[in-house]
């Protein structure tokens, strides 16, 4: 398990481990434990030591640890036990490190006590350059504003991203991207910088266009993006299109990254027969990934296979989960433990010539399961649910597969509530209590007949304690959607909220900003290019009776952020609308926001949930749950 405080749940990301993993902090770290003289003592008075030396590529000779809490005194840090300040003068080390960013007063406070002839350093000597800065205060999480993408240009396949700038909408007034494109091997193909336009503008990074600007040749590896000058958000959102040339039919999107590393993830599907699952490893971080430290298991067997072989620094490596686990079948899952190595990992299913890509979730390791959830009160109508598209069945098949997604969760009490795009609930199918290493794919086909929802509809994933268990909020579930006549797949996976009531439970109804309840919509939606529509499933659950309908505006803006034009939908509480933009503006205003421009989906009477994706003429199509700002 890599030594390092990644993402609290209740605080948020963890600058210092944005800070220390940081591509160029890495780089700065290599160069002054290079340059120090051996052995170095570190005074740790802000508990930085472990996630210093689990991130830092270079590993200096150490000749001690030192703390300023009495209370830390003999407690290991780092692998090593802390002793007190007062010490110090007493180390055979030839240089201290102060580990603390922004470290002048603390560094007069430790220069007294330093031992004869040593040298005192701090972590300044390896912050990112002045430029790329944001804020004033280094760990200042908006100076981290940064996430991974997978990024292949490869085999007939290319990816672009997709996302806007809505710093521009915190008020943030230049923002630029810094980039790195790491190969499969983990070196640096390029770093480059991009403009943002300076209102809300749309933002789009093509492989095939950098492969060709930087004369590159084919890579499936990882771009690192860092927004400088962002505002409000520090998580860079984006959604990830996967597409062919010539002959290749495949077509998938995702969405982004998580941002920060997990102990484990779950919710990837193992194969069906005739279909491989590709698991892509991709190193987060400067130092290798030893040998054993991930593993897969069959969900719920307790029996993890390891990978015994190393992954280099920021490398990427296709992982065939047949390797690990040779006997695992759909409607089986698959849990993957990767000790914080890897930010979310992408799991690429390849079947009949086609590639479809989504990504796992974090399986949380700090919930426990929530006994209120069994007696919410009738204000709260159905409590948590989980919004799930469905497209018209004419055409789509559509299966409903809930995912254990916590480490305590043993059992999972679940009914499936289905409703026609107007609100009528048309069934409920109660699922049981899944045990953990339930195998269990609800085929919507076996439940409704032929006609119902025949222009699509959603389904939505609640508890149902009739037989008694446990909850704890955490409820995920796999989405997998089939077009009946190409045989072209598309998945995605999400978890569930309480939404659109007037009181509130916790953390929840949830807003994209400020405290719940959150019943505002505020989403982005790509546009479409080369003759794939764009499109969106809007869903508009309700866990209790809300508004019988939404005020629901798409707002059409072009690729510099200005807005073109709006056209005002309404869709019934419990229901659900598909929308393609090019059925709602001109073909002249459609023109108009070509080349980066993109709708966004607003509602302040109601929090919608929505899924995105790109049809083409020939039965293909991509599915994801999209996001807001």
């Amino acid at each position: 398990m890599l030594d390092i405080t990644t993402f609290d749940a209740r605080a948020g990301g963890n600058v210092l481990y944005k800070a220390l993993a940081h591509p160029l902090a890495a780089e700065g770290l290599a160069r002054l434990f290079a340059e120090l003289p051996q052995p170095v003592a570190i005074v740790d008075i802000e508990d930085v030591a472990a996630p210093l030396l689990a991130l830092s590529p270079v590993r200096p000779k150490l000749a001690g640890l030192y703390v300023q809490d009495v209370q830390a005194v003999g407690a290991e840090r780092a692998g090593m036990p802390a002793r007190p300040l007062t010490e110090l003068p007493r180390t055979e080390a030839a240089s201290v490190l102060l580990a603390a960013f922004d470290a002048g007063r603390a560094a007069a406070r430790i220069e007294p006590l330093l031992p004869a002839g040593a040298r005192l350093a701090t972590l300044d000597a390896a912050k990112l350059p002045r430029a790329m800065l944001t804020a004033p205060r280094y760990l200042d999480r908006l100076n981290f504003a940064t996430n991974f993408c997978f990024f292949r240009d490869q085999g007939g396949l290319s990816t672009r991203l997709v996302t806007a700038n809505y710093w521009a909408g915190y008020g943030a007034r230049a923002v630029r991207l810094w980039l790195r494109l790491y190969d499969a091997a983990g070196a640096v193909l390029a770093t480059w910088e991009q403009a943002v336009p300076a209102g809300a503008g749309g933002i789009v990074i093509d492989s095939a266009e950098v492969r060709a600007r930087f004369g590159l040749p084919e890579f499936a590896g990882q771009l690192f993006v860092h927004a400088i000058g962002a505002a409000g958000h520090d998580v860079v959102k984006y959604a990830l299109d996967t597409y062919g040339a010539g002959n290749e039919r495949s077509l998938s999107c995702t969405h982004d990254a998580n941002a920060w590393p997990s102990d484990r993830y779950a919710g990837i599907p193992a194969p069906e027969r005739g279909e491989r699952v590709i698991l892509w490893v991709q190193n987060s971080h400067a130092v290798p990934i030893p040998a054993g430290a991930i593993a897969l298991d069959r969900m719920g067997a307790e029996r993890p296979v390891p990978l015994r072989r190393e992954v280099a620094p920021f490398a990427s490596i296709p992982l065939d989960i047949a390797e690990l686990l040779p006997d695992v079948r759909w409607p089986e899952q698959v849990e993957m433990r990767c000790g914080r190595h890897v930010v979310r990992p992408r799991y690429e299913v390849v079947r009949d010539g086609r590639t479809r890509i989504a990504h796992a979730n974090v399986e949380r390791a700090d919930l426990r399961p929530d006994p209120g959830l069994a007696h919410l009160p009738p204000e709260l109508g159905r409590g948590y649910l989980l919004p799930v598209p469905v497209l018209p069945r004419l055409r789509f098949r559509t299966l409903i597969q809930p995912t254990p997604m916590a480490t305590t969760q043993t059992a999972l009490p679940v009914r499936l509530d289905i409703f026609e795009r107007d609100g009528r609930q048309v069934a409920a199918h109660f699922l049981g209590r899944l045990p953990r290493d339930h195998a269990v794919a609800v085929d919507l086909d076996a439940l409704l007949p032929p006609d119902a929802l025949a222009d699509g509809g959603n389904a939505q994933l609640a508890y149902d304690f009739r037989d008694g268990g446990e909850a704890d909020g955490w409820l995920h579930t796999l989405i997998r959607a089939e077009h009946r006549d190409s045989g072209h797949a598309a998945e995605s996976s999400f978890g569930a909220h309480i939404f659109n009531t007037l009181m509130t439970y916790r953390d929840e109804p949830q807003s994209y900003s400020g405290p719940p309840p959150g019943l505002s919509t505020r989403l982005f939606l790509k546009l479409g290019e080369a003759g794939r529509r764009s499109f969106t499933v809007l869903i508009y659950p309700a866990s209790a009776p809300f508004h019988a309908h939404s005020a629901t505006a798409l707002e059409l803006h072009d690729g510099a952020g200005e807005k073109l034009a709006a056209a005002h939908i309404r869709i019934a509480c419990n229901g659900s609308v598909l929308i393609f933009p090019d059925e709602h503006f001109s073909a002249a205003q459609m023109r108009a926001a070509a080349g980066g421009g993109y709708v966004l989906i607003r509602d302040t009477t109601c929090r919608l949930f929505g899924y995105h994706g790109l049809m083409d003429a020939a039965g293909g199509f991509s599915l994801d749950h999209m996001f807001g700002f």
